[in-house]
């Protein structure tokens, strides 16, 4: 393959990268929204649609094997190829816990502690997504240190959250006419409420991977890789 088409070939697959990554963060801003209303035919949509980006995934990962075999790329080309196939499975599995927000909408019959900021931490780890792939795509990596940086306030926000919510169950008083169903309902509610606070945790260090790969990528450096 002569070096032009290549080079052609290396700028679709950034593109193409860039284009999952928008599709992936539109799921999550829908799984955000479905959860906030209690939207349950927005919530199938998400859930539906997961489809879409497992095909985007299996359609780059074969792009990026081909460039691999065709060219043999080395030092900048294979570091570009290798960062991108690391990302879109990042990009892939923040498109699963999108989907799993599908599910706790269609689970949930009620709010339990509204004063747990849900659609704050997603609304944090969803710009950090946002801000990774736009690392990606300008090859910033002062960006990517930042990113990697606000992990941290997206852990504390997270374990607080989760804090509050075990310490309430803990302290939950139960009576005599408290039934086994309402107690039932009670735990899968918390239970519940902790996943989707772990998923979103999850989300946030799916953009540092993303973070990580792209620092590799421009500059040789795997500081961030862990």
């Amino acid at each position: 393959m002569a070096r032009k088409e290549y080079q052609k070939r290396l700028d679709e697959l950034r593109e193409d990268v860039l284009y999952m990554g928008e599709v992936v963060q539109e799921r999550m801003r829908m799984g955000l929204t479905a959860l906030e209303s209690k939207d349950e035919t927005l919530a199938d949509e998400v859930i539906t649609r997961d489809a879409e980006i497992n095909e985007l995934y299996l359609a780059l990962e074969r792009e990026c094997t081909d460039l691999i075999a065709l060219q043999q790329p080395v030092a900048g080309d294979l570091r570009f190829i290798a960062a991108s196939f690391k990302i879109i499975t990042d990009l892939e599995r923040v498109g699963d816990l999108a989907t799993n927000l599908g599910k706790y909408t269609k689970q949930a019959e009620r709010d339990v502690y509204p004063d747990v900021d849900v659609q704050g931490i997603g609304a944090f780890a969803l710009e950090m997504v946002e801000d990774a792939m736009e690392a990606y795509a300008a090859e910033d990596t002062d960006a990517c240190y930042e990113i990697d940086e606000r992990d941290d306030e997206l852990d504390a926000m997270c374990e607080r959250a989760s804090g509050f919510v075990v310490r309430d169950l803990i302290e939950t008083e139960l009576t005599e006419d408290t039934t086994d169903a309402e107690i039932e309902r009670l735990l899968a509610d918390v239970s519940r409420l902790l996943l989707t606070i772990r998923d979103l945790e999850r989300v946030g260090d799916h953009a540092v991977n993303v973070a990580a790969r792209t620092l590799y990528m421009v500059e040789n450096d795997d500081a961030l890789i862990y």
